[in-house]
């Protein structure tokens, strides 16, 4: 199980989850959606954690979706089904809710689950030749609750129905313009660019990028903030980290966070 999602973790505490599928362009089975949730629940607990990128072996898919052949033995019946939705589910809650920064760094195709997965990442970053969509209308499945609330978040109501109604394949172009990702960049330079932009993330404080993760999902929510919400903002000033910053920009130094 070890083999389905590969991690590695460098000395600024990047973490890197590669979905490890190459021969199937990194189609998500059952087996990769558990192991993802477990190493998910398990990275949330690390402090040492800077950030997570999500990526796919090789450059031929961040991910095609979900692996069909395996549907005879795991997603044959609505109770089969229900009990791989929520193996899906707890996964895609693990990475949605994660204290750390979420990046998804995508090679080519990034469709059904593979565009599933990226959604709920806090950022993601393309190559010009990456293709996205959700052709699943196709095999005559829907996307369940948990799977379309993250496009919806993201993308918002209009993009989602588009995408799941006419199951079309677009390209990276087109993405950009629908808020699917953040950035575009050259095929050959997807990945050092997906390394920079980890590296900028980690060298932040790592309490300010978990604190402004709860703001944006806080403000999200409809109710006005209570007056104890509102002081969480301030916080950071009582934090070792705030005072490695500015006696480190003072000083016109780098800063070294401590996570404290």
């Amino acid at each position: 199980m070890e083999d389905a999602i590969l991690l590695s973790r460098d000395e600024r505490q990047i973490v890197t989850l590669t979905l490890n599928n190459p021969l199937k362009m990194n189609a998500m089975n059952l087996e990769m959606w558990q192991r993802l949730g477990d190493l998910m629940q398990e990275l949330d607990a690390d402090d040492s954690v800077r950030c997570i990128v999500v990526q796919g072996a090789g450059d031929r898919a961040f991910s095609a979706g979900a692996d069909i052949e395996e549907f005879p033995r795991t997603r044959l019946n609505k109770a089969q089904a229900m009990a791989y939705g929520q193996v899906t589910h707890r996964a895609m809650q693990a990475v949605s809710a994660s204290r750390h920064p979420t990046l998804a760094v995508i090679q080519g195709a990034c469709v059904g689950g593979g565009l599933e997965l990226a959604s709920v990442c806090d950022m993601r970053i393309c190559g010009e030749s990456s293709r996205f969509g959700a052709p699943i209308n196709r095999l005559g499945l829907v996307m369940s609750y948990g799977e379309l609330g993250g496009l919806v978040a993201l993308a918002g109501r209009a993009v989602a129905l588009e995408i799941v109604l006419e199951g079309r394949v677009f390209d990276a172009a087109e993405a950009l313009r629908k808020g699917l990702v953040n950035r575009v960049v050259p095929d050959a330079s997807v990945l050092e660019e997906g390394a920079a932009a980890a590296r900028r993330i980690a060298a932040g404080a790592p309490l300010v990028a978990r604190w402004h993760k709860e703001f944006v999902r806080r403000l999200a929510r409809p109710e006005p903030l209570s007056a104890s919400e509102q002081e969480v903002a301030y916080d950071c000033f009582e934090t070792e980290d705030f005072q490695i910053g500015y006696r480190a920009f003072l000083a016109k130094q780098r800063p070294a966070f401590v996570g404290r």
